[in-house]
């Protein structure tokens, strides 16, 4: 075997040594973007503001849920209504778990408000079912 060929790897270190090597007149050359398609330059329609992050909120959202696995809310996409009655049933059943977790440290419109929404949210499951 040659001397070559019992060395094995060559590695070469190629960071850059000093900041005068940084500032290379090969380096500030301007760099060209590569083109953007004519979607990624339209600006992205403003958001509405967001509701306050509250008990409440948190409760019509997760019935929120609720109502679009039983079909009663198409798909914002599609517009297709989607029926899933086991992911409505386990949501159900959180908001459920939820109440009795909670039983004692809710206001009496939070309370009023889980108990209208379980019920209703029950009388809709077994309509669907």
């Amino acid at each position: 075997m040659s001397e070559e060929e019992e060395k094995g790897f060559v590695f070469k270190d190629r960071r850059k040594l000093s900041q005068a090597e940084e500032e290379s007149p090969k380096e500030k050359a301007p760099r060209e973007e590569p083109p953007r398609a004519a979607e990624e330059t339209r600006e992205a329609p403003p958001y509405p503001p967001l509701p306050e992050v509250n008990f409440s909120t948190f409760v019509v959202s997760l019935s929120t849920e609720i109502l679009f696995h039983l079909g009663e809310i198409p798909h914002p996409e599609s517009g297709e209504r989607q029926k899933n009655l086991p992911l409505a049933k386990h949501a159900i059943d959180t908001l459920a778990m939820l109440q009795e977790k909670t039983r004692g440290n809710l206001t009496e419109e939070e309370m009023k408000l889980m108990e209208s929404m379980l019920y209703d949210l029950r009388m809709c499951f077994i309509r669907t079912s």
